[in-house]
């Protein structure tokens, strides 16, 4: 099976926003693999030597616009040959690896979770040892890394224009959810003829909620598999890892969020156990697990996991 790869640079990455009419950085055939490196930051949060600034984000900064701000700089997007509207992108997440030494985390005023309690801005960066898989942060304190993309999609509906990157959404985006890593599948619904997948916005780690609104952002190296799908009509992004399936919502309100996510899981449940609703809203008060997956991208984001020995018909 063929592998393409596209680096991020100038010719290869849009900034800040999402459309429809993008034109594609490389064409492939559904099934086919594709790495893809991304690349994270603006020109005043680069690092001071001895951390070393890959070449393509000073040419990034220099030569591509950014289009909304605040907004994510993507790879992309990919075509898939054949996608058409309603039908799904399979996003087989088969490796993630960092693309460079550093990362950086940010908590500035008026953001994050708690917007008023900062009143100055805060970078630090965050030197990061691939051998050893850690982060050590400035006061000393070592985090284990667990790398994944925060931002994966596909492009939106024509009829909504350009938008931000910023907030989730159907077509997937700033998803920011730390089970999406290497090993799992994220299934998108399909909005545009040939899918047009783009990602971005590289954590080395993040916590749940990413409260002060940055993990550590730092640039990856992904290799997808990118399988189109008719056999499995969505509404909104679905996740599976080897022994999880994760229903995802996106609202201002987490209470809304919850009730999207909620009634995503009992439809699945009712269609792959083969029980009732009744049963299966039981059965998620008893072994779902209900998650905030992130309180600052405008659009909030909850996600269900339910272990997938559940859904075996009996």
């Amino acid at each position: 099976m063929m592998t393409h790869r596209v680096e991020a640079s100038p010719q290869t990455v849009h900034w800040g926003f999402f459309e429809a009419g993008m034109k594609p950085v490389l064409a492939i055939d559904s099934g086919e693999r594709v790495t893809i490196t991304t690349v994270s930051g603006t020109a005043e949060q680069m690092p001071h030597p001895p951390l070393r600034i890959p070449p393509a984000l000073p040419a990034i900064h220099a030569q591509v616009t950014r289009k909304i701000v605040p907004g994510h700089i993507c790879t992309g997007p990919v075509a898939v040959r054949g996608a058409k509207p309603g039908q799904t992108l399979q996003v087989d997440i088969e490796a993630i690896a960092l693309h460079y030494e550093w990362g950086y985390n940010m908590v500035r005023p008026l953001s994050g979770a708690l917007p008023y309690d900062f009143n100055a801005l805060k970078l630090i960066h965050i030197p990061l040892d691939s051998e050893r898989n850690v982060g050590r942060l400035p006061w000393g304190l070592e985090i284990p890394l667990a790398p994944f993309f925060g931002v994966m999609a596909v492009a939106p509906p024509a009829a909504w224009g350009m938008i931000s990157t910023l907030p989730p959404r159907h077509n997937g985006g700033n998803l920011d959810n730390k089970e999406l890593t290497a090993g799992t599948t994220l299934y998108l619904p399909i909005f545009v003829e040939d899918a047009l997948f783009s990602i971005g916005d590289g954590h080395g780690v993040q916590g749940d909620g990413e409260v002060c609104i940055t993990a550590i952002e730092t640039g990856l190296i992904g290799t997808f598999r990118l399988t189109v799908r008719d056999d499995m009509p969505l509404q909104w992004p679905l996740a599976e890892t080897p022994t999880h399936m994760i229903t995802m919502a996106f609202d201002p309100d987490l209470d809304d969020c919850v009730v999207i996510a909620l009634r995503q899981m009992l439809d699945l449940i009712c269609a792959r156990a083969g029980i009732s609703r009744y049963e299966a809203y039981t059965l998620c008060s008893l072994a779902a697990d209900l998650r905030v997956t992130q309180v600052v991208n405008r659009n909030k984001g909850i996600h269900i996991m339910l272990d997938k020995k559940y859904l075996q018909r009996g």
